[in-house]
């Protein structure tokens, strides 16, 4: 029987096979509470069909995944068909259905006692034992608070409150997708799977989602390409390879160089290895026709087949790395916006924007989404009409990506062909690598665009763009479709790219060390920041998007940003001393509201366990404990909400 405090699923020997090939086979593992898992692996190894197994969505070729059946799994896929029929809050509501129907059964009960006039019967007094029940049940489920978590959950996925009681038609599909994963994540479920969650979200809402799975303290397994969420969310790693798994109970870049170690061991035992069968076989070889050395050869024959081949962990060793084609050098300021402004009727995107890009910088435009940043590029590409002045430097070609290039793309060629129309001098003979490290390997490469799935093609338009000779750069959300090894390979090609960028990205990880300036979409506005991501986001801290607490920008090309005055080194250090000093109380202070949380929280479902039996349900001093101890939690998880502001402030 499964130890409900120790294991909440269990996999046992699971075998899954396409065709006459097994994807995985002989996989076992177990999930704990609190366990928060990243699944990695090459494109193809099996993360989303081991998330839809142990959804219950797909059934394995062989194997069981057993869990008690009081645990609730809730999963977001990476694509789901979407139902346009109510508004953002009413959606968001089907969430709270258990809510709803308890509601509905108290209705009926009220409307019964209000009905009846036989007041002494024993009937009637049981039907107001029942109906106290049921209220008693249905406060301590959150019947009278849960519009004000769904609210707050809402807010922190990017949307805002007049937002709420929109058709949910009016959003685009990545919107809707945020209403899915807020409906996941108010039902509170056991264990969430979470299928590349981060690739509708911008920067605020990922660091939101980040927090809120780091303190939801329930299991969560999740497929994700985005390295920097994984590594503040995750607290193991099970990797999909060579048809099985390894388990790492650390985060993703401790698992990286684990991994590195382990691989190197495989190495160096398959050298020894390969060596002992090269001095087995030549031993064969020089005595096989000696009669006195028979006995001798049939054993090491036998020793040959016993061996057990030592498997050598699947890794890109290949160094292979794209430049962009030489383009002809444009003007000193390739961009230069004054008093720029877009509005859509009486919606107002934004305005007064004064902006100077430089030739070969690399700059990110980052911001909620929504707030203006694809709207500029398309200013600055001269698809849509804008007020103001916005000025192109001279000789600028632009190389464009968003995800309706993937669009554009001839349907009637292959991968294969696509790219080979495009390459030019040496690329030529690296086309079959260059696919393959955008995932299109082997027979995929001889696919019809035709064919391909929208993340394919956007694939394959990346390619296209770096194949051509262009001296600015704009990319809008280019990682969204890309491993963790194809990012590599775009991200050093970008840094190597000799003339200017714009980056329109949340993704943290790729923009790290990528970007020496930031422009901040929000309230209308278009604010610059000096520095790289990270730089922007330790500055920025609690503030909003619409915090005035920003570096101004500048209006011409000839006088740059001044930098803020500099402390003094003695003042400066005491400051940030003193600071630290804070910093690790704080963190103290948040670590034991943590802990005090797990406690209540475990309380709390044995009691709920209990309450489900029969004599626990006959027990009203339960459901008075049950009812004290949500109170304690809410307490809790408020003064928890205290001292992480205090922390992040």
């Amino acid at each position: 029987m499964l130890n409900f405090a120790a294991i909440m699923i269990s996999i046992e020997n699971l075998k899954v096979e396409f065709g006459a090939t097994p994807l995985f086979q002989g996989v076992s593992y177990i999930i704990n509470p609190k366990d928060r898992i990243a699944l990695v692996g090459k494109n193809g190894a099996g993360k989303s069909t081991m998330l839809k197994i142990l959804a219950g969505l797909q059934q394995p070729t062989d194997g069981t995944v057993s869990m008690p059946k009081e645990i609730s799994v809730c999963y977001l896929p990476q694509v789901m068909k979407l139902v346009d029929e109510r508004t953002v809050r009413e959606e968001t509501e089907l969430a709270f259905a258990h809510i709803s129907q308890q509601k509905a059964m108290l209705d009926k009960l009220a409307t019964e006692l209000a009905e009846r006039t036989d007041y002494e019967s024993e009937s009637y007094h049981e039907l107001i034992d029942r109906f106290t029940r049921e209220n008693e049940r249905f406060q301590i489920i959150g019947g009278a608070n849960y519009h004000a978590e769904m609210e707050q959950t809402l807010v922190g996925l990017g949307f805002r409150r007049e937002d709420f009681d929109r058709p949910t038609s009016e959003f685009s599909g990545g919107w809707r997708m945020r209403i899915e994963l807020a409906k996941l994540l108010l039902q509170h479920p056991d264990v969430l799977l979470l299928d590349e969650p981060t690739n509708h979200l911008d920067i605020e809402s990922i660091q939101w989602l980040e927090e809120f799975l780091a303190r939801n303290g329930k299991a969560v397994v999740l497929v994700s390409h985005d390295r920097a969420f994984i590594n503040n969310v995750t607290n193991r790693t099970i990797e999909i390879t060579c048809g099985t798994i390894h388990d790492y109970r650390v985060k993703y870049d401790e698992y990286v160089v684990l991994r590195r170690e382990r691989r190197e061991q495989q190495l160096r035992a398959y050298e020894n290895q390969q060596k002992e069968i090269a001095d087995i076989t030549d031993f064969i070889e020089r005595f096989r026709y000696k009669p006195t050395k028979a006995i001798q050869v049939q054993s090491r024959i036998k020793q040959l087949e016993k061996m057990v081949p030592v498997v050598i962990d699947e890794e890109d060793r290949s160094t292979l790395r794209l430049k962009f084609r030489p383009a002809q050098r444009s003007g000193s300021y390739p961009i230069i916006c004054e008093d720029t402004a877009k509005s859509y009727g009486d919606h107002l995107v934004f305005k007064d924007v004064n902006l100077t890009i430089r030739r070969g910088e690399k700059v990110a435009f980052v911001g909620r989404n929504g707030e203006g940043k694809s709207t500029l590029v398309k200013c600055i590409m001269g698809e849509i009409p804008f007020d103001g002045k916005l000025t192109l430097g001279h000789n600028v070609e632009i190389g464009y990506f968003a995800q309706n290039q993937a669009q554009l793309l001839d349907e009637s060629l292959t991968v294969f062909d696509t790219i080979d129309r495009v390459a030019v001098g040496d690329i030529r003979l690296k086309i079959r690598d260059i696919l393959g490290a955008f995932m299109f390997g082997g027979e995929a490469s001889d696919k019809k665009v035709k064919v391909l799935s929208g993340g394919e093609r956007s694939r394959l338009a990346m390619i296209k763009l770096l194949l051509e000779s262009v001296n600015l750069l704009i990319l809008d959300e280019p990682t969204n479709h890309l491993d963790m090894r194809s990012k590599d390979v775009l991200k050093e090609a970008i840094r190597e790219f000799d003339g200017t960028v714009i980056l329109v990205s949340h993704d943290r990880e790729f923009l790290d060390g990528l970007v020496s300036k930031v422009y901040e979409f929000g309230g209308g506005k278009v604010k610059e920041h000096l520095g790289g991501i990270y730089e922007y986001l330790e500055k920025k801290g609690g503030e909003s998007f619409d915090s005035p607490n920003t570096l101004s920008v500048q209006k011409t090309p000839s006088s740059p940003s001044s930098p803020e005055p500099q402390k003094t080194g003695a003042i400066d250090y005491a400051a940030r001393k003193e600071q630290a000093k804070v910093q690790r109380k704080l963190q103290k202070r948040v670590e034991e509201c943590e802990k005090c949380v797990a406690q209540i929280e475990t309380e709390l479902k044995e009691l709920e366990e209990w309450m489900a039996t029969p004599t626990g349900a006959a027990n009203p001093a339960l459901f008075e404990q049950y009812g004290k101890l949500k109170t304690t939690l809410a307490e809790a998880e408020a003064e928890w909400e205290e001292a992480m502001m205090a922390l992040e402030e």
